[in-house]
């Protein structure tokens, strides 16, 4: 963006929940306008509604992997609020297990994931080269796509948080010309439903993995997407936001098993 976010068109997947609402408000606070994307509808209308700003706020019911969705949530922005200035790329899934454990199908599904942040990139980018003013894409990958820990396989998400890192970093130069930025976001542990419920023992522990001293909250995740949508001299950087652990932690940081 060549602006502040005031008064921006922002398109959030895995808007509902998590990571998304949390970026949705953050947003909403900064007085832009915003387009959440979920699977489910009723759990998008009850992020809106606590949202509390149905001026201001657009929502789309559609799995990003289907091949029309992409569409429909630009076709949204346009109608809603007249443009699309930053789009954030956050639904995924993840399950942890060991690498021969995954099923084709399994790997399917992640890359399904991979496939509708590359459409729903590319019906974004059009409609941001007719605007002529630059625009932003930041995708939510993962620091388990920098370094691997042995504490948590998990090759199947990984291959494609890891490919979306890879179209990050090449969407930079190629979108360069057109003031289109593009970056990433890789979260280490945060404490997100993607987690699951924990035990306050586990909590503990996951504090004490961290160089920081704590676990990650969804609203330090949303500091960082927020930070790239405004750093007009910034793109095609992967920005580790993990507590310190990619600097030199020990290695041990993990989602941790339920007991």
């Amino acid at each position: 963006m060549t602006k502040s976010t005031t008064e921006q068109t922002v398109v959030i997947t895995g808007g509902a929940t998590g990571l998304g609402y949390a970026i949705a408000e953050l947003f909403l606070g900064q007085r832009a306008n915003v387009v959440l994307n979920g699977r489910t509808e009723s759990k998008l209308a009850q992020a809106a509604q606590q949202l509390g700003q149905p001026d201001r706020v657009a929502i789309v019911a559609g799995d990003v992997t289907d091949p029309q969705t992409p569409d429909r949530i630009v076709e949204c922005a346009l109608e809603r609020f007249g443009r699309l200035d930053v789009l954030i790329n956050n639904a995924g899934v993840f399950r942890s297990k060991p690498f021969t454990d995954y099923a084709a199908a399994e790997l399917d599904e992640y890359l399904g994931y991979l496939r509708g942040a590359f459409l729903l990139s590319q019906a974004a980018v059009r409609q941001m080269r007719k605007q002529g003013s630059g625009g932003a894409i930041i995708s939510i990958t993962t620091v388990l796509a920098i370094n691997g820990v042995a504490g948590t396989p998990s090759s199947a998400p990984i291959a494609a948080k890891g490919g979306l890192n890879a179209l990050t970093q090449n969407l930079a130069i190629e979108l360069a010309p057109d003031n289109i930025r593009v970056n990433a976001v890789a979260p280490g542990v945060v404490h997100t439903p993607l987690l699951g419920e924990l035990n306050e023992s586990q909590l503990k522990a996951l504090n004490g993995m961290q160089p920081l001293g704590r676990y990650g909250t969804p609203r330090d995740i949303a500091d960082a997407v927020l930070y790239l949508a405004n750093a007009n001299w910034v793109t095609g950087v992967v920005l580790p936001v993990d507590g310190g652990v990619t600097a030199g932690g020990d290695g041990t940081a993990h989602l941790m098993a339920k007991k």
